[in-house]
């Protein structure tokens, strides 16, 4: 089945329905499953949500590019198990053209909290609202980061139908980091975003169908696949357990 045909079997919900379910403030979830079980999955969501639809498209192409310490030093919290840490990066949403600036912070209660800034153009300099934000929002000053790695995927948004949830799907995901890159084809990762801890149909089916909840953030899956200077040991099992599901090739 083709991907117009898999998402086809969804209700459309348009972007201002689904600005209803914000969720800056929230708890998330992540699974990690082949590409050949995205049918299946697919269809048993379908009952249960709607998908987002702009201009007749239902998922878009991201292209976003983190920024770090030189020495990793946001990585590093994340890989030592550190809460109160934060992620940093550009974001374009590659078919309307739109560029954002965005600090995550996940709370030392495991809460995640994003703050973003809308700018003309994605130019990944750390000046003017977004610099503002930055050092609004975390403990780093601008002239502290660079650019360290690109990610580039594609995602579809589900929306429960009481409009409580919102669930990412994304594919096709592919890492760049000076000259050398790393692919995914064949990986799906899923994400649901939660304002609290409650009954979700998604996660039914996940665990009906046997696929774990496995917390290793895009960036930091890039910068242990690609960085061969940081620390992975804790992410071990879990880049064993993508690497024995699936091909980095296609």
């Amino acid at each position: 089945m083709n991907l117009q045909s898999q998402f086809s079997i969804f209700e459309p919900i348009s972007l201002e329905e689904m600005n209803q379910v914000k969720l800056l403030d929230r708890i998330d979830k992540k699974f990690m499953f082949r590409k050949s079980m995205l049918d299946d999955i697919l269809n048993e969501a379908s009952r249960y949500y709607d998908i987002l639809e702009i201009d007749g498209k239902r998922f878009a192409a991201y292209n976003t590019t983190y920024f770090d310490t030189p020495d990793y030093e946001m990585y590093t919290r994340h890989h030592n198990g550190k809460l109160n840490r934060y992620k940093v990066r550009f974001r374009t949403y590659t078919d309307s053209g739109l560029n954002f600036f965005e600090v995550k912070f996940k709370t030392n209660k495991g809460r995640t909290k994003k703050s973003r800034v809308q700018l003309p153009e994605n130019n990944h300099s750390l000046t003017g609202e977004a610099a503002a934000l930055l050092e609004r929002k975390t403990i780093y000053k601008s002239d502290a980061l660079i650019p360290v790695i690109q990610v580039n995927y594609n995602r579809i948004t589900l929306v429960n139908k009481n409009k409580t949830e919102r669930l990412t799907i994304d594919f096709g995901l592919n890492f760049v980091l000076g000259s050398e890159t790393a692919n995914y084809p064949n990986l799906i990762i899923a994400e649901v975003k939660q304002d609290r801890s409650e009954s979700s149909p998604f996660i039914d089916i996940m665990q009906k169908m046997h696929v774990k909840n496995v917390s290793i953030s895009k960036y930091c899956l890039g910068i242990a696949s690609l960085v061969k200077s940081v620390k992975t040991n804790n992410f071990k099992p879990k880049i064993r357990y993508v690497n024995q599901l699936f091909s980095k090739s296609a």
